[in-house]
């Protein structure tokens, strides 16, 4: 879904309402259809009142700031018409004063109405009114002023002539404060170029919050030996103080840092960035051993040792002054239980001096498993709920705490474990079944309880040594990054289609400034595959939303999936004999252990051509074989490798 320029044949026309056509000459004209589909646009509108016939702009039009509005603004009005050219072929220029027609009014109003939105929301609200003869967008604020422009955009682009408009209203607004990603940079170095890509996506997608873990160190000590432990911190400060402290394999400046913060802003997101201590601390020990428990062969600071608690406040003090953002996450998480009450005076001398340096705390939740509640602790502080166990959101909440979603189960990414969704999160999972107030284990909350303040999902880069690149994991987020930003925005208002849903977020594409991230999700059939587009059939599906048919239909984020049994197949007829030596199978969290792959030239007598057992993990599994002439291929089912059913995103059949 890269950014794309988009052919047009009405660049050199005037601004006009689309002509009604085949109207026999003499008869009154028909009435023309109320647009009561909304704009195909990611996430879904809240609010939609149609009105007739479609708006096309041109290059002549502009986009006009009211006189005397905040140089904010004018650089949005700006920024857009940049966008602008590059997604479509119009030709946008920007003006100050008293929009006309043809144009695209761009205004704040913190008193305009936005319908439903929520007090506290409303700075990211916005109504957009495309009317015969321009738009009008006004935002609560630049934030909503921003969002009102994605929206137009996006319109543009699922257009049928990527010109235009559908005449009629939209108010539109988000049901949660913080629509969230978390990217663990601390084990594995991240580009700028990323970084930057996905903000500019997030904002895209009406995503606001980007949480960067900057430290980290891998899970165990090689053979007990922690000097031979990977870790890294990735700032890299000029002050002599810390020279070294910074990793060799890739750190951030304080100018890439600005770079970061400067496209943030242009994008409404805001960066929160985590200094994790007094676990996931090997950096800090591989620099300061004296501080380490069991004198420096530990990732876990002694905190028994005033040095300790006034080393990380010099660490807090030398880099916050980079931050723009109000927030700065502290990490608090996974520390020695047996330690709890240093661990307590350390997070109640931690979170005030954070907020003493002029910035909100947020932490990770871990109460319960440190001290059997929060009684006691430091009561200034946002928890993102990773673990029900650890701290579940009610117990953070019945302690006097907001919570964010991060729940382990449900949103954790380690790229290609067999653990933590290794192979991504399931979008059409994400679309059907979950919401930013489930956590599972009966601690789901109500629906925008006014102490969940959103969801957060996150990646983890658990596998310090594995060979995976950026890009990789890429693939991976966006498998269900469209999913998750709809159900933080609007929830259902994108209804209940998962398919349409991906058309629309194929539609849209990723947005300005994304050409780095490859287009991993509209169908990208392997070439020469044999199944795609062919005719599936099964023993079984979990419900509707899980056909046969989209286990060839070239998309990795749609799937089969079978009922909860061992005796389940999926077979696809390749519609004549055809000749083919392997079958690849992509399998999602609920793999096959054991499973044979059939042939058959009647779809009723079986031949087995390759068998597997033993399977261990999810993800890709290809089974070779001499060449092989059939009508149809079957994966039978013997054993699962769960306790769900079968699931496949994808079986590919290969000459």
């Amino acid at each position: 879904m890269r950014s794309r320029q988009l052919a047009g044949s009405l660049l050199g026309a005037v601004l006009l309402i689309l002509p009604l056509v085949g109207v026999a000459h003499g008869a009154p004209p028909a009435a023309e259809a109320v647009n009561t589909a909304p704009p195909g646009v990611v996430p879904a509108l809240q609010q939609w009142s149609g009105g007739t016939g479609r708006l096309v702009l041109t290059s002549t039009s502009r986009i006009v700031v009211p006189s005397g509005s905040p140089s904010s603004l004018q650089d949005l009005a700006s920024q857009v018409a940049r966008e602008t050219a590059e997604l479509t072929p119009l030709r946008l220029t920007v003006a100050t004063g008293t929009a006309g027609a043809g144009d695209i009014a761009l205004r704040i109003d913190p008193a305009a109405d936005f319908g439903a939105a929520k007090a506290a929301l409303r700075s990211e609200a916005y109504r957009l009114s495309a009317s015969t003869s321009s738009i009008d967008i006004v935002g609560g604020s630049n934030k909503g002023a921003y969002y009102g422009t994605r929206t137009l955009l996006q319109a543009i682009l699922g257009s049928p002539d990527h010109a235009s408009v559908p005449v009629g209203t939209a108010v539109d607004y988000p049901n949660y404060a913080v629509r969230g990603f978390m990217l663990d940079v601390g084990r594995r170095y991240f580009t700028p170029e990323f970084i930057q890509s996905y903000l500019h996506w997030m904002g895209w997608l009406k995503l606001n919050t980007l949480q960067l873990h900057l430290n980290d160190n891998e899970i165990g000590a090689p053979n007990g030996d922690w000097s031979k432990a990977q870790s890294a911190f990735r700032l890299k400060s000029t002050n002599p103080t810390f020279a070294g402290l910074a990793a060799t394999d890739g750190s951030y400046t304080r100018a890439d840092w600005d770079s970061f913060e400067d496209t943030a802003a242009a994008n409404s997101v805001t960066i929160i960035p985590e200094i994790d201590s007094p676990a996931h601390a090997r950096a800090f020990i591989k620099f300061k051993p004296e501080l380490g428990l069991n004198g420096g062969n530990s990732d876990h600071l002694d905190l028994s040792k005033p040095a300790t608690t006034t080393f990380m406040k010099s660490v807090f003090a030398e880099f916050v002054p980079w931050f723009r953002g109000p927030t700065v996450h502290i990490g608090i998480d996974e520390y020695p239980t047996s330690l709890a009450d240093q661990y307590k005076t350390y997070v109640n001398t931690m979170a005030p001096y954070v907020r003493s340096l002029g910035k909100t705390v947020n932490a990770w939740g871990s109460f319960t498993a440190m001290s059997g509640s929060g009684a006691g602790y430091d009561k200034g502080m946002v928890i993102n709920s990773w673990n029900n166990g650890w701290y579940g959101p009610k117990a953070a909440i019945s302690d006097g705490y907001k919570v964010i979603n991060s729940n382990d189960g449900l949103l954790y990414v380690v790229p290609f474990a067999n653990y933590y969704h290794g192979q991504g999160l399931d979008g059409q999972s994400i679309f059907t079944s979950w919401a930013p107030n489930v956590f599972g284990e009966g601690q789901d909350l109500a629906v925008q309880d006014p102490n969940l303040l959103g969801a957060m999902p996150a990646v983890w880069n658990d596998l310090v040594h594995a060979t995976y690149t950026e890009l990789q994991v890429h693939a991976l987020i966006e498998k269900s990054f469209p999913a998750l930003a709809q159900k933080m925005w609007s929830a259902g208002a994108a209804g209940t289609d998962y398919t349409a849903f991906l058309s629309r977020v194929a539609a849209v594409g990723q947005g300005p400034d994304t050409a780095y991230l490859p287009d991993t999700l509209k169908p990208n059939p392997a070439p020469g595959d044999l199944a795609f587009n062919h005719p599936a059939s099964a023993s079984s599906v979990e419900t509707g939303a899980f056909p046969a048919s989209y286990a060839v239909d070239g998309n990795d984020t749609t799937r089969w999936s079978s009922a909860y049994s061992d005796n389940q197949w999926l077979q696809v007829d390749l519609g004549s004999a055809q000749q083919f030596t392997s079958v690849r199978l992509n399998w999602e969290a609920a793999y096959g252990k054991d499973y044979n792959i059939q042939v058959s030239n009647d779809g009723a007598t079986w031949t087995t051509v390759a068998q597997r057992r033993g399977l261990t993990n999810a993800g890709i599994d290809t089974l070779t074989f001499p060449t092989t002439t059939a009508r149809y291929v079957r994966m039978q089912g013997i054993t699962r490798g769960t306790p769900y059913g079968y699931s496949l995103y994808s079986i590919q059949i290969m000459p």
